[in-house]
């Protein structure tokens, strides 16, 4: 069979490399000039950064086999180290009791256990919102300090317009009771759950993981198309032709099925026949977040020894910051240096995102002058990556939206949608490997639902100790 592959992400190159492997025709077209997507890595003059730092951890054995095969020595096991920064101080995250409340003040810290104890007494009914929802689990006041501004910058929107998904989804069974139990032992040794200390990392980021994999995919017959845009997705009897944007000429290549991890209001809207118009306008009103990454290179040899900081201070634009150095020393060509990526998450509606290049850079410097961790002469180059509907966002109804979509795509058999932006769910990047795996493996003959990986009941990013 000839199979397309639509978008060269985690999602995408997973699905083609299983199908590769089991002696199937595949081409996989991506419409950037690397692979990897959001999980890509980028060589800026030698310092390699990623668009976000991801990290390599997963409770999916097919999974871990994969990475062992496609990368089997440049593997680094690295420290989880990750804070919060808030009113100037740097505060653990996962929230650590005694180091939040001795930074918070006195004051501060028994408003914060008042506020919790309330929210135990009295919780949020059946929470529907971001916002009631972390308020349920550590009170009102660490709510406003530790959750409120970030998310809000992440998304765009208030957390009481966050549908409670998001924070179930991403800190399920974390709560301000259960870390105080925890710092005194109070909780039976297995039943305890904690993030993942540590994790895997390639020597060279992620993106050195996936061009690994594009080339055992065309070593073993597959094809992978750069710079290609899928335009147009037509269902002629048992056959699927996918137009292309390749270069700027329109191209079109044919296959038995197709695979897409492209964003799903686009593949909704790319389809012919036209879908319903009860899906077409579900797929025209999922809304996305968009995402640019400044990378700046500082003439200092450390400066804080987080993998990444949250900034929750609103003085300060940036949402996140990335060191680079901390989750390889390889990602740095000079030890006396040191690359940040400080990222931004903005609508590609917003003035912020057609700002040149050298305006972001300048607004980057201005927030690490701010955060107090770089003089301006120190600070010697950098370079901006935009990154468009890097995010699904979880606004109100897109539950019904996605519910309308998933009951018309059930009836199509050429297609299957995987992926983060593919099934408008925020996955890390295991979740959508093992979305690319069961879709390869239902056109091999299994039957596998691709929505049903991440909505286990306990966070995927818990562990037991």
């Amino acid at each position: 069979m000839k199979i397309i592959v639509i978008g060269a992400g985690p999602a995408g190159l997973t699905a083609a490399y299983e199908l590769a492997r089991n002696g199937q025709q595949v081409t996989v077209v991506e419409k950037d000039i690397q692979v990897g997507g959001i999980s890509k890595t980028v060589n800026y003059k030698g310092y390699y950064f990623d668009l976000g730092g991801h990290r390599f951890f997963t409770k999916y054995p097919e999974v871990e086999k994969i990475w062992k095969e496609v990368l089997p020595y440049d593997f680094l096991r690295r420290p989880r180290i990750s804070r919060i920064y808030y009113s100037g101080k740097f505060f653990y995250y996962p929230l650590r009791p005694f180091d939040a409340f001795f930074k918070l003040g006195p004051l501060r810290a028994i408003s914060a256990i008042f506020s919790y104890a309330k929210a135990r007494i009295k919780p949020y009914k059946n929470p529907d919102t971001f916002e009631k929802w972390v308020v349920n689990q550590f009170g009102r006041r660490l709510y406003e300090t530790f959750f409120k501004t970030y998310t809000e910058k992440v998304w765009g929107i208030s957390c009481t317009q966050i549908s409670a998904d998001w924070a179930a989804q991403r800190i399920r069974g974390l709560s301000l009771s259960r870390a105080i139990l925890n710092a005194f032992g109070l909780t039976r040794k297995n039943k305890i759950r904690t993030l993942v200390d540590e994790f895997l990392y390639p020597r060279r980021g992620p993106g050195q993981f996936w061009e690994a994999m594009t080339d055992k995919i065309l070593r073993m017959g597959g094809q992978v198309i750069l710079k290609a845009e899928a335009k147009r997705i037509k269902f002629e009897d048992s056959l699927v032709t996918v137009t292309l944007d390749h270069h700027g000429r329109q191209e079109e290549i044919a296959g038995h099925k197709v695979i897409t991890s492209a964003p799903l209001s686009e593949t909704i809207m790319s389809l012919e026949p036209k879908a319903p118009d009860l899906a077409y306008n579900a797929a025209r009103h999922l809304r996305y977040r968009d995402f640019f990454t400044a990378c700046l290179i500082i003439k200092k040899r450390d400066l804080f020894p987080d993998n990444w900081v949250y900034i929750h201070s609103p003085e300060i634009t940036a949402g996140r910051m990335q060191n680079f150095k901390n989750w390889s020393p390889d990602m740095v060509p000079d030890m006396n240096h040191t690359s940040l990526g400080l990222e931004y998450f903005c609508f590609s509606s917003d003035p912020l995102w057609t700002e040149p290049d050298q305006k972001l850079l300048e607004l980057a410097c201005s927030d690490l002058q701010k955060l107090k961790l770089a003089n301006k002469d120190e600070i010697i180059d950098g370079s901006v990556i935009r990154f468009p509907k890097a995010y699904p966002v979880y606004d109100p109804g897109y539950r019904n939206q996605l519910a309308i979509i998933k009951d018309y795509l059930s009836q199509l058999s050429l297609i299957q949608v995987i992926g983060r932006n593919g099934l408008h769910r925020y996955n890390n990047q295991d979740h959508s490997m093992m979305m690319g795996l069961y879709a390869a493996r239902n056109i091999l003959g299994e039957t596998h639902s691709v929505w049903e990986i991440n909505l286990e009941e306990e966070y995927h990013e818990q562990k037991s100790e």
